[in-house]
């Protein structure tokens, strides 16, 4: 009997129309395209403008998408991992709202929260269901309206993050292709620097809270750059050490697109050439937990069963990992 992988069999992604360029932000805070662009690599982000559409809007059109390109029904999906930490409410969970608008009457599901790391925790989550026998196929999503919970007046995040959303599907592999391994790492005390202080149990939604800002992102840039390239790019080299593979053996790096510097840190660390690193930052921004799976989308036609992909992420939480999987289409 030969081991049964989770596969990645399909991937989508949407983002939204509207495009916010550095161009733009300079009229809304201090801020200058060159210096956005050197600090960070980003030289626009889409957005989601319209008020009455949530997270799970951007998630409708990816994941249709995705069933039209593997040609199945809504109805053969069994479970939902919804990653995300901007869930169009804090309940019920945006995966059911998901199952409700497509039609996944057959599915079970939640969210994650793992912030920028979340697809990673979703994706070696969603397999356990695969590996085990449990489920045959499995939809794992990473979306977020980031632009919900960014002050636009805060130079320091406002200039990062957008609004977007990937995913894929899980489904049964017997010849050695999709997920082989999996790092993941959290370390709770670095919750202070990276954050969304409002809106849970600790500080209820009130008019204090939103009067002192509690409800936006907030981030310690400086402490949580640090951190980032650091871990990384440690659990990305990490992984290829413990699978026994050198730069020659990796097709892809697929890193978390939070920061130029921290992928090309993470890139030169695994000695991986720009060419073999997938880089859509400057058109996206930072889109949490949609980054990923983006990657995936953009790079899909250039994607050959049996290519190694390392992937790799740093969140808020701390939150990071890395997943060492093999293309299986």
């Amino acid at each position: 009997m030969s081991k049964i992988h989770a596969a990645i069999t399909a991937v989508n992604g949407y983002v939204p129309d509207y495009i916010l360029t550095n161009k733009e932000l300079e009229s809304m805070v201090e801020t200058n395209d060159e210096w956005i662009v050197s600090r960070t690599g980003i030289r626009e982000r889409r957005i989601l403008k319209d008020p009455m559409k949530a997270t799970s809007d951007l998630a409708v059109p990816a994941v249709l998408g995705l069933l039209e390109k593997r040609g199945i029904s809504a109805e053969e999906i069994e479970l939902i991992i919804f990653c995300t930490s901007t869930p169009d409410m804090l309940f019920p969970a945006t995966a059911n709202i998901l199952a409700d608008k497509i039609g996944a009457k057959n599915a079970w599901g939640y969210d994650l929260q793992a912030a920028c790391s979340g697809f990673l925790f979703g994706l070696t989550t969603g397999a356990q269901f695969i590996e085990s026998g449990k489920h045959k196929k499995v939809l794992v999503v990473g979306g977020d309206k980031m632009s919900a919970v960014v002050n636009y007046q805060d130079r320091n995040t406002c200039i990062l993050f957008g609004d977007g959303c990937g995913c894929v599907l899980l489904e049964p592999d017997t010849e050695g292709n999709g997920l082989q391994d999996a790092i993941l790492r959290t370390d709770g005390s670095g919750g202070q620097f990276l954050n969304i202080k409002g809106g849970g149990s600790l500080n209820p939604a009130s008019h204090a809270t939103v009067d002192a800002g509690l409800h936006y992102a907030y981030q310690e840039g400086r402490t949580v750059f640090k951190f980032a390239v650091t871990n990384m790019a440690d659990v990305a080299v990490e992984i290829m050490e413990r699978n026994n593979l050198t730069a020659n053996d990796v097709n892809w790096l697929v890193p978390h697109q939070a920061n130029k510097r921290i992928i090309d840190a993470t890139a030169e660390r695994a000695g991986l050439p720009e060419e073999k690193v997938m880089v859509n930052i400057q058109k996206y921004g930072n889109t949490t937990s949609g980054t990923i799976p983006l990657c995936l989308w953009e790079w899909e036609s250039q994607l050959k069963k049996g290519d190694n992909l390392i992937l790799a992420a740093f969140g808020g939480g701390f939150t990071w990992g890395s997943v060492y999987l093999k293309w299986a289409y």
